[in-house]
């Protein structure tokens, strides 16, 4: 497996992460997509992307480094995918391997993220990779996403 970080522009973020990406983001449309990371990018957005043997794209992560008073300085995970087909082969682990490198050249405290209430499976997942669960996360929605 071979993890790549894919600057804004690369024709893979459409043709390759955003189908992997849908499957976690179903309302992310190719416009949309490249719109948030042309955005997001001078705020830290970062893509990295999990490629198979066979050069098929099997897992994505969108994150950034946030500094911030409960953390001081973080490596956010935005988004972590793997492929459906793709599950329980070592994609997961191998893109948080990836992520924590950066996190650690970076000189941070925490790698963290959040994740949806129902994703039972994923918080498995997280667990068996040494996350702890240290807060709940509220969200006030103040329109519809699609």
């Amino acid at each position: 497996m071979k993890i790549i970080d894919v600057e804004p522009g690369d024709p893979r973020l459409e043709s390759e992460l955003l189908p992997v990406l849908s499957e976690l983001r179903p309302h992310l449309t190719p416009e949309l997509f490249h719109d948030v990371y042309e955005r997001g990018y001078p705020q830290g957005l970062r893509f990295s992307a999990a490629y198979a043997d066979d050069g098929a794209c099997v897992g994505v992560a969108g994150w950034r480094i946030v500094h911030n008073t409960s953390s001081v300085k973080k490596l956010y995970v935005d988004d972590l995918v793997t492929k459906a087909v793709s599950r329980s082969s070592g994609v997961g682990h191998a893109l948080v391997e990836h992520l924590e490198g950066h996190a650690r050249a970076a000189d941070c405290f925490e790698l963290n993220l959040d994740s949806g209430t129902h994703r039972t499976g994923a918080h498995r997942f997280y667990l068996r990779e040494r996350f702890d669960i240290v807060a709940f996360h509220f969200t006030r929605m103040l329109k519809s996403l699609g």
